[in-house]
């Protein structure tokens, strides 16, 4: 498989892994639409909140250019860690999110052009964004590994197919809004399967930068 396939199916699994709870999120939300409070909002909100995850995680990427693939792989520790400690702690926690309400009116403008773009900048927006972004702490930690040490090509599929993946996110969400049954399936058993994506992860990010060569180096001289 071509490095840029393998960039492909990486990037598909690790946003998976890392964001089984924001479809939980986004199931709360849109079952909060209303005159006022649109999917337009959710959408949007939570395309601007991974956005700023993203540059959040960039650092590792430049941090790659300079430090040899074999360190950067260490890097992996980071999500095997993650889903260590969710194996050891099974008590889910409670994800708290504010009831979104809104003092904002529609606009009188009567360019509808304009009249979008205003709506879409709305308080509403960014309350779904900033929701977004404090619920990705684990999502900066398992990025960081994952785009360091990748070229700017392989970084740009992983990047197009997160962003792909946002608007399916959205999309699953709000179908599964219709769905009770599925919806809770999914937080009901999501969860589980989560470590063990995220330390297989882990471990691949280690073996695909060459880390366990340098670790059975480093012991071999020990």
């Amino acid at each position: 498989m071509s490095r840029l396939g393998t960039a492909f199916i990486e990037s598909i699994v690790a946003f998976a892994a890392t964001n089984i709870d924001d479809i939980i999120i986004l199931l709360l939300f849109f079952s909060q639409v209303n005159i006022n409070f649109g999917r337009r909002h959710i959408v949007f909100g939570q395309y601007l909140g991974f956005g700023l995850i993203i540059i959040a995680s960039l650092p590792g990427f430049f941090g790659g250019l300079v430090v040899p693939p074999e360190w950067i792989g260490l890097l992996g520790i980071l999500p095997i860690a993650i889903g260590i400690k969710q194996l050891v702690n099974r008590e889910q926690e409670a994800t708290e999110v504010q009831t979104v309400t809104s003092n904002f009116k529609p606009s009188s403008a009567t360019n509808p052009i304009l009249s979008f773009i205003l709506s879409i900048l709305s308080p509403q927006t960014y309350k779904v964004a900033a929701v977004t972004f404090a619920n990705g702490g684990d999502n900066i930690s398992v990025y960081i590994p994952l785009f360091a040490g990748n070229s700017l090509a392989r970084l740009g599929v992983i990047l197009a197919v997160f962003f792909l993946m946002v608007g399916v996110w959205c999309a699953i969400a709000f179908l599964l809004t219709r769905h009770s049954t599925i919806a809770y399936i999914l937080s009901r058993y999501g969860k589980a399967v989560v470590p063990f994506v995220l330390i297989g992860l882990g471990l691949f990010i280690m073996y695909e930068r060459g880390t366990f060569s340098l670790l059975a180096w480093v012991i071999g001289n020990w």
